[in-house]
């Protein structure tokens, strides 16, 4: 006879069984046992200080492929038609060449797409306005957003699951073939930390391995020197004050000086706070020249254009930055050969190996 020791020990057996048969599965095409694979990813990312990626979603070789096969996916699409990389194509540093996307409904966004590379490093949250504290978050709301992808999770999920290349992948990725919007969020979150910039002309300048041109040269002390008002012949662009670092970012909203009045309240949209009215989430500068147009409403179509707004455009506003405000009495007075030379420097940061990169391209 079993006795109750017995019969609990053979309980778990079969209960273990079971959770094994149902994280494990056959794939009847390929014959092979399909599995969960923990088997790391490699983020490489030259002399940039390591990114602090979520200790529960830490990058795995399966999730990554699973994330860029969803980032290439129309089926996340109300039509099936369109994907992550609509918006966000590779060849434009992960940006949009219009000013604002056009969704699946014939419908324009309500500001310029933002360019995706160098996520890992992010640390004030993601949109224009901040509204998604972590990239899983943002990840699946433009799949819901009206204006985009315009489809329901539950529709993803149900065409998601009835694709056995995805549950496959699910399986390798998370250990089961469930397909959930968390998971679709991790794997997402995962390919898009891999998406990493930091083989520019520039970085190559800073490794010694190529001189910068007279005027990347020139543009590039003004880029970095404080702006003067006493001293003319000593003021620069303070280009730095926002876009400093690595990252040519701050990790901050501000108010740049665009409106005297706002159309669009950015951050304070989302937090209902005055001193965020017209901040918006300061953007890493680099592959800048592949991502035209510009700010949050892409009312910007060149790099001249941009510098000439620092330079001479800057409206006065309760919230506009104090180091900003403090140029509007006599601009940056930037001459003709300054903006020239500023252009020129911002070219320098252009990554041509992340926009031919296959690791970032279509799976399918």
């Amino acid at each position: 006879m079993i006795n109750n020791t017995n019969k609990v020990f053979v309980t778990l057996i079969i209960i273990l069984f079971c959770i094994a048969l149902y994280a494990c599965k056959k794939d009847t095409k390929n014959g092979e046992t399909i599995q969960k694979d923990n088997t790391p990813y490699q983020l490489v990312y030259g002399s940039f200080p390591a990114p602090n990626i979520a200790t529960d979603n830490q990058l795995t070789q399966a999730g990554v492929l699973l994330g860029k096969m969803l980032f290439y996916e129309p089926l996340l699409s109300a039509n099936n038609q369109m994907t992550c990389a609509s918006c966000h194509n590779q060849a434009h540093a992960f940006d949009d060449t219009a000013q604002f996307s056009i969704g699946v409904r014939g419908l324009k966004g309500g500001r310029q797409a933002m360019a995706i590379f160098n996520m890992a490093w992010n640390t004030n949250n993601f949109f224009w306005d901040g509204r998604a504290e972590l990239l899983r978050h943002q990840s699946t709301k433009p799949i819901q957003d009206p204006l985009e992808m315009n489809e329901k999770i539950e529709n993803v999920i149900a065409k998601l699951s009835a694709n056995t290349s995805y549950s496959n992948q699910f399986i390798r990725a998370f250990g089961s073939n469930e397909i959930n919007e968390l998971k679709i969020s991790l794997a997402l979150e995962q390919f898009m930390n891999t998406i990493v910039s930091y083989q520019s002309k520039y970085d190559d300048y800073l490794a010694g391995k190529v001189n910068l041109t007279p005027s990347e040269d020139r543009g590039r002390k003004l880029f970095f020197r404080e702006y003067n008002q006493f001293i003319p012949d000593s003021s620069g662009a303070d280009c730095a004050h926002c876009h400093g670092g690595f990252n040519f970012e701050n990790d901050r909203f501000m108010n740049n000086g665009l409106d005297a009045t706002f159309a669009d309240a950015g951050r304070a949209k989302f937090t209902n706070k005055p001193q965020d009215e017209g901040t918006f989430k300061v953007v890493s500068l680099r592959n800048i020249a592949l991502t035209a147009p510009y700010m949050h409403d892409g009312r910007f179509k060149t790099l001249l254009e941009v510098v000439e707004h620092y330079n001479s455009g800057l409206k006065n506003s309760a919230t506009i930055d104090p180091a900003l405000e403090q140029t509007r009495s006599t601009g940056l007075r930037l001459n003709n050969q300054d903006k020239l030379d500023l252009v020129a420097f911002l070219n320098t940061l252009t990554d041509y190996k992340l926009i031919n990169n296959k690791e970032f391209s279509n799976p399918h």
